[in-house]
């Protein structure tokens, strides 16, 4: 079925509590272990219905942030959906609680019931308000952010099509596109303080509701983490300071050196050769053409994914005015349809967030049609973007499609993309863990604190006099840290798995991508640790694991430089 056929229909809250209710009932009251197997699917397809509402209202809406009748029914989801988790939760303790739960692990697996555990810890019905309340903070702040309109080079344009400029041949005019981008961030410094400040002191008070002293405990438990904590994130960190910094500051000056700029400025950052990045060839249709050969020839299980994913209307991928920004891919359960929502502007990260987008969609595509349940679908985060990251590479025989004579660029640019993007992505998250372990530093004290940590995870950044990001607000530029706390450091990990997977690719292609299958169609019924290691590679935050990692991707970097 096309996407736009697709019906939504605002759940009943009171009506799915009932319901949730007669499911309680038929668990506590079961005599036998398929009755309680019959209870969990209709749980299932409940649940289903109602991710099914929520996701057709956020898709519609962050495509138009203007529509009014979505835009409502955005704000319904935000307000309503928290009013569930009591009497969801309540269900996940009856099964926990189980005496058919021997029974119940092994019809559905014993990580099931580990997730359920976190879950039902994770909730307290005084919760309810301060959930509502956190939602309708994020969603201001998307919707702030999708509002923004700029002036630049006589057109009015919306933030993500600054891209193109930023990336410009001309050093004045990439600062200039920076400034613009800069200036509206300052123009609504106040309120994006504000809505900061809030979010922070609202997730502070979840996590001492729930008993904690701040909100990081309650945070991983959201984010589902079942095989690791703060401290082996700790000291995946500390790896990438150590081993990553140094040759991603090797890079920049190999950057430096082909620009032929006295020293490199932030506002260099986006340019990588001194004739131009490499850009995808024609138009947007084109991109999603050669998007369509390629997964047709990539496999024959990519061949039958993308062919419902086109005909089905489901790719949303061009930067319009009142679209929300970013990029994501999410599922429609009932119709057991993935979802790529995107921001095209003209940039080889077109080219990235259509591979990375669909490597999820493709997962969520193959993990309901093996029939596991909603809660089953995706594995934790971490994990969700090993399958986007690793298919950005194991694409690269079909890159010429997009770029032509420019592939060779392209792909020594993703290499370095790739690389760079960890120790920002660690600055994300240890910028995060300061937040929350300090709920009450003012506005400066936040901007301080992002400009430390510049230091350690970025030496050669210079801002120079740009607004905004001088002053240690690049912060706020960056979605995940409003809307999904803790999130960010999950593509950290993902990224060296991925290295990893190509790095495998590079030696046995085929090999490469029969254990890519074989981890996508595990769906979420292993941890992140297993899947990792049962595809051969290596945990991210073992000790020496990033080490090894740089030191091979540094070698095919030495080897693959451009005269």
């Amino acid at each position: 079925m096309k996407f736009s056929e697709m019906i939504y229909q605002r759940p009943d809250i009171e009506q799915l509590k009932a319901v949730y209710a007669d499911i309680l009932a038929s668990i506590e009251n079961a005599q036998t272990a398929e009755e309680q197997f019959a209870a969990v699917d209709r749980f299932n397809e409940v649940s289903g219905h109602i991710s099914t509402a929520e996701n057709l209202a956020m898709i519609r809406h962050s495509i138009d942030t203007k529509d009014e009748f979505y835009d409502r029914e955005n704000d319904f989801v935000d307000e309503s959906m928290p009013l569930l988790e009591e009497p969801e939760k309540k269900i996940y303790q009856a099964l926990l609680g189980s005496k058919f739960r021997d029974a119940l692990e092994k019809k559905y697996g014993r990580l099931l019931f580990t997730d359920l555990e976190i879950a039902a810890r994770s909730f307290k019905p005084e919760l309810v308000e301060l959930r509502q309340k956190e939602n309708k903070l994020s969603s201001d702040y998307q919707k702030l952010y999708a509002s923004a309109i700029v002036e630049f080079d006589g057109k009015k344009l919306t933030l993500p099509k600054l891209g193109p400029y930023q990336q410009s041949t001309d050093r004045a005019v990439r600062k200039a596109a920076y400034v613009t981008f800069a200036n509206w961030f300052d123009s609504h410094r106040e309120e994006l303080d504000e809505l900061y400040d809030a979010l922070v002191k609202n997730r502070d008070e979840q996590g001492r509701v729930m008993g904690y002293d701040n909100f990081i405990p309650l945070g991983y438990d959201r984010m589902g983490r079942n095989c690791y904590g703060p401290k082996e994130v700790a000291a995946f960190r500390e790896q990438i300071a150590h081993d990553v910094v140094p040759l991603v500051a090797k890079v920049k000056k190999a950057q430096e050196k082909r620009l032929g700029v006295d020293k490199l400025m932030f506002w260099d950052d986006a340019l990588l050769f001194p004739d131009g990045n490499p850009v995808p060839q024609g138009t947007a249709d084109d991109i999603l053409a050669a998007g369509l050969s390629m997964y047709r020839q990539l496999s024959p299980e990519t061949a039958e994914f993308i062919g419902m994913m086109y005909d089905g209307g489901l790719l949303d991928v061009l930067s319009k005015e009142g679209k929300a920004p970013g990029g994501y891919c999410t599922e429609i359960y009932d119709y057991r349809s993935p979802f790529i929502f995107s921001n095209f502007n003209g940039t080889s990260a077109d080219v990235d967030v259509l591979t990375h987008e669909a490597g999820h969609a493709f997962e969520s595509w193959r993990a309901m049609g093996r029939g596991y349940l909603l809660q089953q679908i995706w594995p934790t985060m971490e994990a969700c973007e090993i399958h986007s990251m690793s298919m950005e590479f194991l694409t690269a025989p079909y890159h010429h499609l997009f770029f032509g004579d420019a592939t060779r660029k392209y792909e020594l640019a993703h290499c370095e993309e790739s690389l760079t993007f960890i120790p920002y992505g660690c600055m994300v998250d240890e910028f995060q863990h300061v937040m929350y372990e300090n709920p009450t530093l003012t506005p400066e004290q936040r901007n301080g604190v992002w400009m430390d940590l510049e230091k350690k995870y970025r030496p050669w950044t210079d801002f120079g006099d740009l607004p905004f990001y001088s002053r240690g607000a690049l912060w706020q530029r960056q979605t995940h840290i409003f809307g999904s706390p803790f999130y960010y450091i999950d593509y950290c990990m993902a990224q060296t798995v991925a290295f990893q997977f190509w790095m495998a690719s590079l030696a046995d292609r085929e090999d490469a991508w029969k254990r890519y299958l074989a981890l996508v169609d595990k769906g979420g019924t292993q941890t992140f640790e297993d899947l990792v290691r049962g595809a051969g590679l290596k945990v991210p935050y073992e000790p020496g694991c990033m080490k090894e990692i740089s030191e091979s991707v540094g070698a095919w970097l030495d080897g693959n430089q451009l005269s």
